[in-house]
């Protein structure tokens, strides 16, 4: 299998198992290794006090987008660490879109940067995320 090859059959496999990102209507746009972006429409239920979109729902967005960035090599990967900066916010109605890409894979450890915008490019938020794999893999059969 080719490595592009193999980061579409991990996100297959995750995303049959992923109900969190599938039942809040999240879609897997773009898939390759070390990188993923998933996009999500924010509706009246995700809103917070001030009538926008609540930044756990936009976190959720990126985190997600984080996991299938790291795990698309077919070692299984976890959060170590995660971090956010809110710049604009969500509105009801948008189509949040979260890229994520590989900054740095070193040993078991990773840094990825997802950069969350609307559906006119405005730039929302910014997640740094902190990779760190574990025993197992996503596809045994490659071992």
């Amino acid at each position: 299998m080719t490595d592009q090859e193999i980061a579409e059959a991990c996100a297959k496999a995750m995303w049959n198992d992923d109900s969190a990102s599938q039942r809040l209507g999240m879609s897997l746009d773009h898939i390759a290794p070390g990188e993923a972006t998933l996009s999500m429409e924010i509706t009246g239920d995700m809103s917070n006090g001030h009538g926008n979109c609540h930044g756990g729902y936009i976190f959720t967005l990126a985190d997600s987008a984080f996991a299938f960035a790291c795990n698309s090599r077919n070692h299984l990967a976890v959060a170590q660490q995660n971090s956010i900066t809110y710049i604009n916010p969500g509105r009801i109605g948008d189509r949040l879109t979260a890229a994520a890409r590989e900054v740095s894979l070193r040993g078991r450890s990773g840094i990825y940067d997802v950069q969350i915008t609307n559906q006119h490019g405005a730039h929302i938020a910014e997640f740094r995320g902190h990779s760190r794999t574990v025993k197992g893999l996503h596809l045994p059969e490659l071992a």
